[in-house]
């Protein structure tokens, strides 16, 4: 169990970061309390049997607070305030995983949007068209992962608007593949199955037999 509340108090250490939360110090107590969780060897369910609340406390890492969503998960296999965080930042979190896309860190979307670089609010109606065409943040993150992927084997530029007019292709929507051909020396190469030999082809289309070591042929990426 610890693993399960360490993993949501990471989750909402991390939303809370993408809400814009300005006290840091509540963002550090998920992390600090996350952390103790992992390393801890006893289950804190078996903790909580034995000594109830006050044994959850931990001085400076677990306050009366985290330790009351410690006990509530214990007790109802949840905490409300993790859920209605994850619901109140429905929509900053389709936002950031869309940046994150396209290589931009949340504390990187943070400073854009402080200098107007980035204009924030114009992401937020087609990523609530986005929630609700995909019914869920999950759904919405693999569809924008999906044309990113795409987007990127083509060096193509998306916006969230490109992930509405793919919708439907979605499922459809392969990376382009990466195809790696043989050259010798900056000449091309080609293998004969009859012969079973490699061949150079010189620029004047001659095919040469390669009599050099097969660990001299340079495999290169073909756009």
């Amino acid at each position: 169990m610890n693993k399960e509340i360490a993993k949501i108090f990471r989750e909402m250490a991390e939303l809370l970061d993408i809400s814009g939360e300005k006290i840091f110090q509540r963002i550090n107590a998920y992390k600090k309390a996350a952390a103790y969780l992992d390393s801890l060897q006893s289950d804190v369910s078996d903790i909580y049997k034995e000594k109830g609340l006050k044994g959850l406390l931990v001085p400076r890492i677990i306050g009366e607070k985290n330790a009351k969503k410690i006990e509530e998960y214990i007790l109802h296999g949840k905490i409300k305030e993790y859920e209605e965080l994850k619901e109140e930042t429905a929509i900053r979190q389709v936002i950031t995983f869309y940046f994150q896309s396209k290589g931009l860190s949340l504390q990187e979307l943070k400073e854009n949007a402080k200098k107007r670089k980035i204009i924030y609010s114009r992401f937020t109606k087609p990523s609530k068209q986005l929630l609700d065409l995909a019914g869920s943040v999950e759904k919405a993150k693999e569809a924008i992962d999906k044309v990113a992927k795409w987007a990127s084997t083509r060096k193509l530029d998306y916006a969230i608007e490109t992930v509405f007019k793919k919708w439907l292709e979605l499922d459809n929507l392969k990376p382009k593949e990466i195809v790696k051909k043989p050259f010798y020396r900056g000449d091309p190469m080609i293998y004969s199955t009859t012969k079973k030999k490699w061949f150079v082809i010189s620029k004047y289309g001659e095919w040469l037999e390669f009599a050099d070591k097969e660990s001299k042929i340079e495999w290169k990426t073909v756009e």
